[in-house]
């Protein structure tokens, strides 16, 4: 049987702490003219804090096993009297004190490597501070940057600034942010910004950590370009170029060319003069914009939706590059059947689906994380037979984050760009893409789920897979297009 007495021992512990007899450590804590002197025990203080431990042993092999004595400047008297309690009895509670005394708290817990106590303040700041990070947004972003641990609050602060940027950067002097904040803000693909405002807050930073105060770089000279250039090494590559418009680029970026890598610079201009130019590999996309009501889906994300709305308005479809410019979403999608919700049967699907005009379906194929898809801007129906369309067309992507390596193909043959039959869900050409049930099944069971299902080319332009062999659904979703 073992039984244990931790609260006997936490208060021991506390009246040792309180002992002014037996300790053999002092430790000058804070700065003039706010110093306090304490009084601790070595063992304790070793084996409760890595920092302490390292301090103690360095001062020890130099003070000839006198008394020892530490300085913590980093730490506020008030802030280390709450630690040591912690350190000895295990304690802490943020009853009846100010908020920034208890960030105080963390600052000198994360400062003496305490990690249990810097999760739980994290964690308590998080869940029940948040108003008073923002309204204290410019400490607690400096702060939290300063540390190699403070993750939570660091997410929390790349987060708000992502979320409202110019909000955020209208209310700290953004000049004087860690390098560190700014690269975890820039790296986001969900950055509420434009691109060339991405462009300029970065370059107005680069130019205040060199402290050069013209902006004007054809007054610079080839040192200053090149001290800029080392300030945002880290910085620039994180920056979607690709994606400002031609004219951003020649007046806003074409200035300050000698900042940026040559072969860099020329491939972004050729993707503006040459729109057959293949792009190269690890190209960021645009980044993601929040906005409302375009699109809830479980398979696709805003960057094939914008690729998608370039081939329906044939917007720069005919360009390599054009995935790679600003998000265009002249659409909102609304969702009339998906799969994993309502089910994968032809008969779920002509229930929902029927009769209502400029479709748009995406199947995520099982096992490979392929997308394909096709667009019909006319309806679906039951029966019929062959249906033609003029503008239908039909897509791959090798994956959600491969937009590069897409394959569209358009109607070959008008007359025979979709097919209408109650065992086949959308069918486009019969067979370039179709998701249907085999008769005798259907015949069987009409409540049958989808068994038979290919991509073999035949009235569309091209085959939009490597294989024609059947393939299985892992989910697909069908939307309705309008127009915002």
């Amino acid at each position: 049987m073992s039984v244990q007495f931790f609260s006997k021992l936490s208060q021991n512990y506390i009246e040792i702490l309180e002992d002014d007899e037996h300790y053999d450590v002092t430790i000058e804590v804070g700065e003039d003219p706010n110093v306090k002197i304490f009084r601790a025990h070595m063992i304790i203080l070793c084996h409760r804090s890595s920092f302490l431990r390292q301090t103690l042993t360095l001062n020890k092999k130099n003070n000839n096993g006198v008394l020892n004595n530490i300085k913590l400047s980093n730490v506020s008297p008030e802030a280390f009297q709450i630690i040591l309690r912690y350190i000895y009895g295990g304690i802490f509670s943020s009853n009846g004190r100010d908020t920034l005394d208890i960030f105080n708290v963390l600052i000198a817990a994360d400062e003496l490597l305490l990690n249990e106590l810097v999760d739980y303040l994290q964690k308590y700041f998080i869940e029940n501070k948040t108003e008073w990070m923002e309204q204290n947004f410019e400490l607690t972003l400096r702060i939290s940057f300063k540390s190699n641990y403070l993750f939570e609050i660091q997410q929390f602060c790349t987060d708000l600034m992502v979320k409202y940027p110019e909000k955020m950067f209208k209310t700290l002097d953004f000049e004087s942010i860690p390098e560190k904040s700014l690269i975890s803000l820039i790296k986001r693909d969900d950055l509420q910004m434009k691109e060339i405002e991405v462009w300029k807050y970065v370059l107005k930073w680069g130019l205040a950590q060199c402290k050069i105060h013209n902006s004007k770089p054809d007054t610079w000279k080839d040192n200053d370009f090149k001290t800029i250039r080392n300030i945002l090494k880290d910085c620039l590559p994180l920056i979607r170029f690709y994606s400002l418009s031609s004219e951003e680029f020649v007046k806003k970026v074409r200035p300050y060319k000698k900042l940026l890598n040559k072969e860099i610079y020329d491939e972004v201009l050729r993707s503006y003069l040459e729109s057959n130019h293949e792009p190269g590999d690890n190209i960021l996309l645009p980044r993601y914009k929040i906005i409302d009501n375009i699109i809830i889906s479980n398979i696709v994300n805003l960057n094939i939706i914008s690729t998608i709305s370039r081939w329906i308005d044939k917007v720069d479809f005919n360009s390599n590059f054009s995935y790679l410019r600003e998000l265009y979403l002249p659409y909102k999608f609304v969702l009339l059947l998906r799969g994993s919700r309502d089910g994968f049967s032809p008969r779920k699907f002509h229930e929902l689906c029927d009769n209502k005009p400029n479709t748009i379906v995406f199947i995520k194929v099982k096992g490979t994380g392929e997308i394909l898809g096709g667009h019909n801007p006319s309806i679906w129906r039951s029966s019929g037979g062959w249906n033609q369309s003029y503008y239908s067309f039909i897509f791959s992507f090798k994956d959600k984050d491969n937009i590069k390596d897409s394959i569209l193909s358009r109607i070959k043959i008008i007359d025979k760009a979709l097919y209408y039959y109650d065992f086949c869900g959308p069918s486009f050409g019969g067979s370039d893409l179709s998701l249907s049930v085999c008769r005798f099944n259907f015949r069987a069971n009409p409540s049958k789920e989808y068994d038979d299902n290919i991509c073999k080319q035949f009235n569309y332009e091209k085959s939009i897979r490597d294989t024609e062999d059947h393939f299985c659904i892992e989910d697909y979703e069908v939307f309705q297009i309008r127009r915002k």
